[in-house]
């Protein structure tokens, strides 16, 4: 079968662990470039063979050089022939495998920085020339004392004297500073000189190549099995139902379980589309009061996650059971997920919470998996998606958690209070669309508090629950941000949802970030 890799020219990152080696790829692939995360330890001399990259970029990572069996990249690295950019800790190792030296810094940089150049250099390409002064963003405890033969150093701050170097004769460039996060204004600008000027990449990476070369290999892949596809209108499912239908056709029956848990009238919006609009073949099961009968005086949240998880797994395997003869199982894998999976280290992650999917089915169900989109970020699947022509309002849904409103009901959850928040949520987000927000916010939602309140309406007192708003900034929701509202927006919002929803007497808004909280509220 061919793959992406074998269409286009490709770039390799070998990850050491940083927490923001995904920016690197994201930053590649919106200059047109197309590039995969390795960890260190994969990548050795026959990987390099077979992969062929063009260039290499090494990542950042929280190990430092001077410590004993600490990350190195293989040799056959620096033997490979085409250029090397090392990122901090990348530079570093750079550094003291090519024969520099490394030590602590008596000063740390993290935060922003002011870098001077120093060099004339293709990696600065446009950027001023030397005695320019650029913007960038640190993150480093050691630094480089001495750099290999064959290197300069092309830009330096206060602190770090070899902020950017370079062996222009086989180019190997290291910087100090990350290029591929938001606070280095230019960083993307570095980045494509590095893959375009120096590489000389052409960036042949677009999603409609993605799309014809995608739809090729899932006809190789199926021939003219049958396909179940996991349809929760959501952005990634969506955009693999519609893919794998546009391949297939009616060899794809996409299975709908309704849990009772979605925002209001989403089961219609969700049938609507992909039976009517599209005549996908199509399973709607609905199955809302099954969910809520196991959930009935249950609070816990991992509980209800858990619940919900298996009761999921149940119907589907139910529906899939009476479709019969399905070889293959459509899941919207993306390619944050499979990095997670093979991290730099290999070490177990915190559960913050655990995350629903169908995940479990492949194995239960004797499946083969068909993944279209594993090779996509999520900003990627929203373009795959209008590649498509899936409509503007579905390919930039705001994300929506697999537990649906059951995580949004914190205590027990009954069918009048999923009544009240689905009322109050549309309020909420006809609210935020009429004042042109939506596109704005990276998510927007309410929470039914377990707490009522003292209340006056006309003449009568009340004792009814709180809701409180929720809506955030963000790139990638790793982290996010409360957004401001103004309060003439809260205060119009509070005022129609109290008079609206029965069972709702005040209205508050969380302006908590992430970190310390988490985007939902459980």
């Amino acid at each position: 079968m061919t793959t992406i890799q074998e269409q286009h020219e490709r770039a390799l990152i070998v990850d050491f662990g940083s927490q923001v080696t995904q920016l690197i790829a994201r930053r590649l692939r919106e200059s047109g470039v197309y590039c995969e995360i390795h960890p260190f330890n994969k990548v050795d001399g026959a990987f390099l063979s077979a992969f062929s990259p063009k260039c290499v970029i090494l990542s950042g990572g929280p190990a430092s050089v001077t410590g004993e069996g600490t990350p190195r990249a293989t040799k056959e690295v620096f033997d490979l022939g085409v250029p090397v950019l090392g990122i901090c800790y990348g530079e570093q190792t750079m550094v003291n495998q090519l024969g520099g030296e490394v030590t602590p810094a008596n000063e740390r940089e993290f935060g922003r920085a002011d870098i001077e150049i120093v060099a004339d250099t293709p990696l600065f390409e446009g950027f001023g020339g030397p005695g320019t002064e650029e913007r960038v963003w640190m993150s480093h405890g050691d630094r480089v004392h001495a750099i290999p033969e064959g290197f300069e150093v092309i830009a330096k701050t206060q602190n770090a004297p070899f902020a950017a170097i370079a062996d222009e004769r086989r180019q190997f460039y290291g910087v100090q500073f990350h290029p591929e996060v938001s606070h280095t204004p230019r960083g993307a600008a570095l980045l494509k000189n590095f893959t375009h000027a120096i590489a000389g990449m052409k960036g042949d990476w677009s999603m409609a190549a993605f799309k014809e070369e995608e739809i090729a290999k899932v006809r190789e892949q199926v021939g003219d099995g049958k396909v179940i596809c996991g349809l929760s209108g959501g952005v990634d499912s969506s955009v693999v139902a519609v893919l794998l239908h546009e391949a297939l056709g009616d060899q794809l029956t996409c299975v709908f379980v309704d849990t009772g848990l979605l925002r209001k009238g989403e089961a219609k919006q969700v049938v609507d589309l992909f039976r009517g609009h599209y005549n996908i073949p199509l399973v709607h099961a609905d199955e809302g009061d099954l969910f809520l009968g196991k959930l009935d005086g249950v609070s816990d949240p991992e509980k209800k996650r858990k619940i919900i998880g298996g009761t999921f797994i149940e119907v589907f395997e139910r529906e899939a059971a009476k479709i019969g003869g399905a070889e293959f199982l459509a899941q919207g894998t993306l390619y944050p997920d499979v990095i997670e999976s093979v991290s730099a280290t290999g070490g177990p992650s915190v559960t913050i919470k655990s995350h629903h999917n169908v995940g479990g089915l492949p194995e239960r169900m004797n499946m083969k998996l068909v993944e279209p989109v594993r090779e996509l970020f999520k900003d990627e699947v929203r373009a795959l998606g209008r590649e498509l022509g899936l409509p503007e309002a579905f390919v930039q849904r705001h994300p929506f958690p697999g537990p649906g409103l059951a995580i949004r009901i914190p205590g027990e959850i009954t069918p009048d209070k999923v009544a009240i928040l689905q009322e109050a949520d549309a309020i909420y987000l006809e609210e935020i669309r009429k004042a042109g927000l939506y596109d704005e916010i990276w998510q927007a939602f309410a929470v039914l508090l377990p707490v009522n309140t003292v209340g006056v309406m006309g003449d009568e007192r009340t004792y009814e629950a709180v809701l409180a708003l929720r809506a955030v900034t963000s790139r990638d929701g790793m982290t996010a941000d409360y957004y401001p509202f103004d309060h003439d927006f809260l205060g119009r919002t509070a005022t129609r949802i109290i008079n609206e929803v029965r069972g709702v007497n005040r209205v508050v808004y969380d302006v908590t970030s992430k970190p310390p909280g988490t985007i939902e509220w459980e």
